[in-house]
């Protein structure tokens, strides 16, 4: 049963790798689709900034709330803005936007392509002579990796101002001290490796996303199997990438 289970994780782990190098070849050959990817854009970034800017509000309340109370105990409330910064735009609004995304675009991506593979629109668009897998995937895989690290920049302001409102439940902070501390506290150590990870969380969700819908199986099961396999999978690697890029970045620091 291991031995199984083993070769069936490393037949996915390549045709997954197959499936990314065919991309690579295919999104940086003549002609491109950008109406195709001006629309994906739209509908994964600005259709995803609601969903996105409430649960980066909520979080900044939330952990401004809750933290409080233990530096209360240390007398440090004046470090509140400081630390609430640093562990949002280090950490927490990059990862759970990520989340989100996997949650919504994933399974969205998933579910469509696989849909269409289980009416043969994709077998139709390779007998018109389009070449489906640079409409539908090249563009898909852009648009996520491209949109994702903006909505996480827009997640760090909105938790931020999340984490101005909370400190002012308890207590009176002004609107410059505040962010006069938040903006002494960052520096580009903090702020570029939480955007640059940001890319490749983009790139995994909307990757496996399309792999799994792409090679969906037939009929509507299938596509219920990998809406929710795109999901799990893509949610499973933010949070290895997260893991690497905290690493690496330790390393960096250290040199």
């Amino acid at each position: 049963m291991k031995s199984k289970t083993l070769q069936i994780f490393l037949s996915e782990t390549g045709d997954i790798g197959r499936f990314t190098y065919r991309f690579f070849v295919e999104a940086f050959k003549p002609r491109y689709e950008f109406s195709e990817l001006l629309r994906q854009c739209f509908y994964i970034g600005y259709k995803s900034l609601p969903l996105v800017a409430i649960t980066a509000f909520i979080m900044g309340l939330v952990i401004t709330i809750q933290s409080r109370p233990t530096l209360v105990e240390f007398g440090a409330e004046g470090w509140l803005p400081k630390m609430v910064s640093v562990s949002l735009v280090r950490e927490i609004a990059p990862v759970i936007t990520a989340l989100i995304c996997a949650g919504k675009i994933g399974s969205g991506i998933g579910a469509e392509l696989g849909s269409m593979k289980v009416t043969e629109q994709i077998d139709a668009m390779e007998v018109s002579g389009t070449n489906p897998f640079k409409y539908l995937i090249a563009t898909r895989v852009m648009a996520t990796t491209l949109m994702i690290p903006i909505l996480g920049i827009l997640a760090d302001a909105v938790s931020l101002y999340g984490g101005y409102l909370g400190t002012n439940i308890h207590g009176v902070v002004s609107w410059n001290l505040y962010w006069n501390q938040v903006f002494d506290t960052l520096t580009f150590g903090d702020v570029v490796p939480s955007i640059l990870k940001t890319f490749f969380f983009g790139f995994a969700i909307g990757i496996i996303g399309c792999y799994k819908g792409y090679n969906s199986n037939k009929g509507t099961e299938g596509v219920g199997r990998s809406a929710n396999s795109a999901v799990v999978i893509s949610s499973l690697l933010v949070f290895i990438l997260d893991l690497l890029a905290v690493q690496i970045t330790d390393l960096m620091r250290l040199t």
